[in-house]
């Protein structure tokens, strides 16, 4: 069982992500009245840009929400879920591809939900590489062994510099070492790959 601090942490996270989730949908609210009042066809077209924007980004708010119990989830298909997500909200508006190779694996639902929390980490700071190309592709691989699991992110993007800011690189060092795992990070001029191995 976790101790008195980390049952409070978790408590204050849960609070701020229904609080964020209200905020989401107020905001939503707001701007489907605003459809729902004006008359201009460009204007109502914006809105509903504005308002669908609003609905993607809170699908995958809830998606990144840490689960409220135990229990056994298979992996691939939150991942599916997730980049079907992240691909809503922000990519597609950037002409990014997103594609997935991925195997079904059970795992206890708080370890997926980290490992979900690495992958939207990954697939973001692999999306500042490949933003400004033209065809903008990132990939996906997932799969397991009887010990072990391995995810795998590949952009086509180049950058000489870092593949991750020093916050980004934390948070995901972070991520898989209370995993029990390990990150190789490499890039160049044909792209980047991102390697994560943990235990199963």
């Amino acid at each position: 069982m976790p101790d008195g601090g980390v049952r409070a942490e978790r408590l204050l996270l849960r609070e701020l992500a229904h609080r964020t989730d209200d905020e989401l949908a107020l905001a939503i609210d707001l701007v489907t009245k605003a459809i729902d009042g004006c008359d201009g066809a460009e204007v109502r077209a914006a809105l509903a840009s504005v308002q669908d924007r609003l609905e993607n980004h809170a699908r995958l708010h809830h998606a990144l929400q840490m689960p409220q119990f135990t229990t056994t989830v298979d992996l691939a298909a939150y991942l599916q879920q997730l980049c079907r997500s992240i691909s809503r909200s922000s990519l597609e508006g950037e002409g990014i591809a997103l594609s997935l190779l991925v195997q079904p694996l059970k795992i206890d639902s708080e370890r997926c939900w980290l490992l979900g929390m690495i992958v939207f980490e990954l697939i973001t700071s692999a999306a500042r590489h490949v933003s400004h190309s033209e065809a903008g592709e990132i990939r996906l691989e997932l799969w397991g062994t009887a010990t072990s699991i391995s995810c795998c992110i590949t952009d086509n993007g180049f950058s000489g510099e870092s593949r991750f800011r020093e916050e980004d690189r934390s948070i995901v060092e972070t991520f898989v070492a209370h995993l029990g795992g390990m990150v190789d990070v490499c890039g160049g001029v044909d792209g980047g790959r991102t390697v994560v191995n943990v235990p199963r």
